[in-house]
C-alpha cells in the first residue's frame, strides 16, 4: 500500500534528521535563543511550498514572539496558473537581485538571526537572503537537502548553494527529487520536504521555548483557546506584543 510506503519512508527521514542533525539543530537554537533573550530578531524566509514551514512557526499555537516571518506575496503561490500562479513564482524565485529590494523593507541588524528554508537550496530567493543576511552581521541558519547538492550543481552567479552561505546549515535529509514514494513509474509521488521542514522548524520552537524558560525568560506564547485558564485576551495581549517589537528592540 502506498500510504504504508510514504509512512515507512517519512519515518525513515525523520530518524535520520533527528539521528544526524540534532548538534545543528542545538547551535541554531541557541543563537537564536540568545538574539531574542537580548531583544534581537530571528527572521524566517522560504519562496515557493518552503514558506509551509515559515507560517507554521509564527503565529502558531505553540509559539511564541520574537519571531519574525517575512512574507512576500510575490513568491509564494495563491493561484495554479495567471496571477499569482506557480509558474510566475517560479520563474521570480530562480532570478538574480530580487530579493535584495524586498529585504530593503526590513532592518536586518547583527545579532539578529536569519532562518531559510528550501529544500534545493539553489534558487537565486533564498541564497540571496542568506547572503545579504550575512553581509549585515546576521546568523544564518538554513535547512535545505544536502543531497540535491550531488546531483544538482550551484546556478546561482556566486557559485553557491544555500548551505554555502549558513553559519549551521541543517540538511533535511529528504533525497534530491523530493518525492518518496515509488508507484511503479520513473517519477516518484508524494513529497517529503515540508514534513521534514517542519519537524525541523517545530524542534526549533521547543528547543527554544525550552531554553528560553531555562535562562528564565518567559516567552509571550500564541496559545489555543482550548487550553484551561486562558484568558480571552491572550491572543490579543500576543499580537500587541509583536506590533510593538516591530518599532522597538527592547527585550
Amino acid at each position: 500500500m502506498s500510504a504504508e510506503s510514504y509512512y515507512k519512508e517519512i519515518t525513515d527521514v525523520l530518524g535520520k534528521i533527528h539521528m544526524s542533525q540534532q548538534e545543528r539543530i542545538q547551535r541554531a537554537a541557541e543563537s537564536m535563543v540568545t538574539a531574542i533573550a537580548a531583544g534581537r530578531r530571528c527572521y524566517l524566509f522560504g519562496s515557493g511550498h518552503s514558506v509551509i514551514p515559515v507560517l507554521d512557526i509564527f503565529p502558531r499555537y505553540g509559539s511564541f514572539t520574537g519571531f519574525f516571518p517575512l512574507y512576500d506575496p510575490r513568491l509564494m503561490w495563491f493561484n495554479v496558473v495567471g496571477p499569482g500562479g506557480a509558474r510566475e513564482l517560479l520563474w521570480l524565485e530562480r532570478r538574480e537581485g530580487y530579493t535584495p529590494v524586498f529585504l530593503q523593507s526590513y532592518p536586518l541588524e547583527a545579532g539578529d538571526c536569519m532562518l531559510v528554508f528550501s529544500h534545493g537550496g539553489l534558487n537565486a530567493a533564498p541564497i540571496e537572503v542568506a547572503l545579504e543576511a550575512k553581509k549585515k552581521g546576521l546568523t544564518v541558519i538554513t535547512v535545505s537537502s544536502h543531497a540535491n547538492l550531488s546531483v544538482a550543481r550551484p546556478t546561482h552567479s556566486t557559485g553557491k548553494a544555500l548551505s554555502d552561505c549558513a553559519d549551521i546549515a541543517i540538511d533535511n535529509c529528504v533525497p534530491p527529487e523530493d518525492a518518496l514514494v515509488d508507484i511503479g513509474m520513473p517519477e516518484r509521488v508524494a513529497a517529503g520536504s515540508t514534513m521534514a521542514a517542519v519537524f525541523i522548524a517545530m524542534s526549533l520552537v521547543a528547543e527554544i521555548g525550552w531554553r528560553l524558560v531555562a535562562k528564565g525568560v518567559k516567552p509571550v506564547t500564541f496559545v489555543s483557546p482550548n487550553v484551561p485558564g486562558v484568558e480571552k485576551d491572550h491572543n490579543e495581549r500576543v499580537f500587541d506584543a509583536f506590533s510593538k517589537s516591530l518599532f522597538s528592540r527592547t527585550p
